[in-house]
């Protein structure tokens, strides 16, 4: 097996354990609200300080991951949100609790923009956009294991224990990582120079890193409409990682079990999204140029995906919105790995800082549809009007795809 693939495979694994993490309080969230006497509304901020948290250091940590690497950078994250990972289960109170959960998010900043870069710096051009859509669909696997996995745990030993092993898991994997990985294909012992060279010739690493700063990034029109189109992105996106369960169980009465298995149906038809989606892009991007093979992916994608959010709010069987809402997942997620192939795209040795910069914009997103979930549900009692909000957030999402541009990179932009 070509070392690239090894490469991949221990980045497969580490999206796994990033949403088995994240998805776990969102699977949780019934027996964690009862046992420390929360409402949806003091739940929604609890939920949202991880996403503040994660928004403010993920641009900083994509910079830092530029400069010295992803090998130390993702052992550093890795660690540290096993911690506070582990740590969430010691939680005894509102205060507690969101402290711990904003420091999660801290440390779990910078994850993705840091596997952009060594995804850049591991394969050749032609294969990014299929490299991020298996680490995007095991996000997913990971989304999907989460009620299959951690609601027997629950019963077995407590929500609070499951959160202790899960950190350990974390713990190991950075471990690994840091023994094993290494920053540059030259740097890797026992890579044949048939692999080292496909992928220097083909990567898309081909200027010498520069230094960026906010006005580097305010500067960039084309960036601004990545983010834009992320933010929106991402109200859809983290209502299924925090609200889903509770948007089943009390907004449409479901049972546990119906719960977790329309959860994992929808993360499970998301890891398909996200493989047909970065797949089909590279495809259309070699017949039809980098500008329509990223851009039609991306329109067709979010606007479908709306247009399901919308009747999934509107109708009133259960098993249908549950169906819908599942169906979402996979077509919104065809545009995962596209988006974050144009970071790669346009940022080239800096795709950490525009992926954290694109992503930073994305964790406000859902930093906000966090909260706003919350207090509609809490204010109105009414689980549907959050889910026509994402309906209008995608379609301008979708719209926004027809002003990027992947073929103007970071470099060529600023000196325009």
């Amino acid at each position: 097996m070509k070392v690239r693939y090894k490469v991949l495979g221990f980045l497969f694994l580490l999206s796994i354990i990033t949403f088995l993490d994240r998805v776990c309080m969102n699977v949780v969230s019934k027996y964690v609200k009862e046992d420390l006497e929360l409402n949806n509304q003091s739940f929604g901020y609890i939920l949202g300080a991880f996403s503040l948290a994660y928004a403010l250091f993920e641009m900083p940590t994509g910079i830092l991951g530029d400069r010295i690497g992803p090998r130390k950078v993702l052992t550093r994250v890795v660690f540290w949100w096993s911690g506070f990972t582990a740590l969430t289960g010691s939680a005894f109170g509102f205060v507690h609790l969101l402290i711990v959960r904003f420091l999660f998010g801290v440390g779990e900043a910078g994850a993705y923009p840091n596997t952009s870069i060594a995804i850049s710096r591991w394969f050749p051009a032609v294969e990014v956009g299929r490299a991020q859509s298996v680490i995007w669909s095991a996000g997913r696997i990971g989304g999907a294991l989460t009620p299959l996995l951690i609601i027997p745990l629950v019963h077995l030993v407590g929500w609070r224990f499951s959160f202790v092993l899960l950190g350990i898991v974390g713990a190991i994997w950075a471990t690994a990582w840091y023994f094993w990985f290494k920053d540059s294909p030259e740097d890797f012992p026992g890579i044949s120079d048939e692999e080292k060279a496909e992928i220097l010739d083909g990567r898309k690493e081909t200027q010498e890193h520069q230094k960026l700063d906010w006005q580097t990034i305010l500067k960039n029109k084309n960036v601004w409409m990545l983010m834009l189109m992320c933010h929106l992105f991402f109200y859809a996106s983290y209502f299924f990682t925090n609200w889903s369960s509770t948007y089943f169980q009390e907004g449409r009465g479901m049972s546990e079990d119906q719960t977790k298995n329309f959860i994992s149906l929808s993360y499970f038809l998301g890891a398909i999204g996200c493989i047909i989606g970065g797949f089909t892009s590279d495809i259309l991007s070699k017949k039809l140029g980098l500008k329509l093979g990223r851009r039609i992916v991306g329109v067709t994608g979010l606007g479908l995906s709306s247009i399901c959010f919308l009747f999934a709010g509107l109708v009133k069987d259960n098993q249908m919105a549950g169906y819908l809402l599942a169906l979402c997942v996979l077509l919104k997620d065809l545009t995962l790995p596209v988006a974050f192939a144009v970071c790669v795209d346009i940022g080239k040795k800096n795709s950490g800082a525009v992926t954290g910069a694109m992503n930073f914009a994305g964790q406000m997103g859902g930093f906000f549809i966090t909260i706003i979930f919350g207090n509609i549900v809490h204010l109105t009692h009414n689980f549907n009007y959050p889910l026509f909000l994402i309906s209008g957030c995608l379609i301008v999402a979708s719209s926004l795809w027809f002003f990027i541009d992947p073929t103007q990179a970071l470099k060529k932009s600023l000196s325009s």
